[in-house]
């Protein structure tokens, strides 16, 4: 069984956090259902960047889900990624749709997709949302679980 996990750098060791997303490695692991149309969830609700033009802290709440083919994300190595945006400037489109699409590029899922519920800058809360297609048909496919920003009112 270990055998399967032997490729893995990360998991089980101690791991510097990469400088740079570029840097980051996302590592993968077989998928144990692989004919099983499923959702996996993962959800980082401190999700941080900066902005690309003053430097700021950018924080956001994501939600990703994705229906594996043969390959599931390893988890550490998933959030040593999303922690590697701390001091990567970038506007929450690129960070957001760059996200997703390297995802799908490590993986090769049936399906993802991701929902970045930016924290409001300059007064103005920015949603970002991508998808790599449809849905599969018989997916259930629950709500992102995320409210809508309401401020103080």
């Amino acid at each position: 069984m270990a055998r399967r996990y032997d490729h893995l750098t990360q998991l089980g060791k101690k791991t510097a956090q990469p400088a740079s997303p570029e840097q980051a490695k996302l590592e993968t692991v077989p998928n144990p259902h692989p004919g099983t149309c499923y959702l996996v969830r993962f959800v980082q609700p401190e999700f941080t960047s900066l902005c690309p033009m003053t430097g700021q802290p950018d924080f956001a709440h994501l939600v990703i889900d994705y229906v594996p083919r043969a390959k599931l994300v390893e988890s550490k190595s998933l959030k040593l990624y999303l922690g590697s945006f701390r001091n990567h400037g970038a506007f929450h489109e690129e960070c957001t749709v760059g996200i997703g699409k390297r995802l799908v590029s490590a993986m090769a899922p049936r399906w993802l997709r991701i929902g970045g519920y930016w924290y409001p800058r300059g007064g103005m809360p920015i949603d970002v949302f991508w998808q790599s297609g449809a849905p599969p048909k018989d997916l259930w496919l629950p709500d992102p679980g995320v409210p809508p920003y309401r401020g103080r009112g």
